[in-house]
């Protein structure tokens, strides 16, 4: 792993990279993180991904709002005051339009590097992340081949920034995954997603894992193993399919 900075419209976001071993080129993965940052579990998803094979980018998304502390996923949604510096000090900068800005760089990023095998790159993203990686797939359709989403929330909305305005623009295969218990990712809004992807004609896939919001991390009290390995075979899957083959 190493870690380089990627000049931005804003600034300077940090981002860590992972590389297979041996020469390249291999296709690349740009990772979105979830909503309580870059930290240990974020960086075992980059070293998973480098060791199937994939050139992996995972930026730093909150450096807009300065250098933090890892996140205690215990605390940062129960405390009162700690939930109100997350939603207004992090998650007000890393808006879509920001960070799809932002992932303009990334892709271009990417694109340079000469261990990077030429053409499209797969995406995906937990949490807020899979916001991010669905809004990247229509956001960048020529750029991004395949996009998934881990217990991503807000996916199909009344807002205008909602990822799903955005299924007629999109090329690549989309793959879903939400949970059983998920107050962001409702039954409703699933089939409202599932409606206009359809409509689209877009090639994807919307599963709903027998777990909770976030089971994909480790260090959530939620974690679960067994969906987790899930959410590997799929990913994996999807990559190798679209990126490799």
């Amino acid at each position: 792993m190493s870690t380089i900075q990627i000049k931005t419209r804003d600034g300077t976001c940090p981002s860590y990279v992972y590389k297979p071993s041996g020469t390249g080129p291999w296709p690349a993965v740009l990772v979105f993180m979830d909503g309580l940052g870059i930290r240990p579990v974020m960086l075992e998803i980059g070293e998973r991904l480098a060791s199937s094979g994939y050139y992996v980018l995972l930026p730093d998304l909150f450096y807009r709002s300065g250098p933090y502390e890892p996140m205690d996923p215990r605390t940062a949604f129960s405390d009162p005051e700690k939930r109100k510096v997350l939603f207004e000090k992090f998650f007000g900068p890393a808006s879509p339009a920001n960070v799809m800005s932002d992932t303009k760089a990334f892709l271009d990023h990417i694109a340079a590097q000469r261990e990077v095998k030429p053409g499209p790159v797969g995406t995906t993203g937990y949490c807020m992340g899979g916001l991010m990686s669905l809004t990247a797939a229509g956001t960048y359709p020529d750029r991004i081949a395949a996009a998934a989403s881990y217990h991503g929330g807000r996916l199909a909305t009344d807002e205008p920034d909602s990822p799903h305005r955005l299924a007629p623009k999109m090329k690549a295969r989309v793959y879903v995954a939400g949970a059983i218990e998920d107050q962001s990712f409702p039954d409703d809004m699933k089939q409202r997603l599932e409606d206009a992807l359809t409509s689209a004609h877009v090639d994807h896939k919307i599963e709903t894992y027998p777990a909770k919001h976030g089971w994909v991390m480790r260090d959530f009290p939620i974690y679960d193993a067994a969906c987790t390995e899930r959410h590997w075979q799929s990913l994996l899957a999807l990559l190798d399919a679209k990126l490799k083959h």
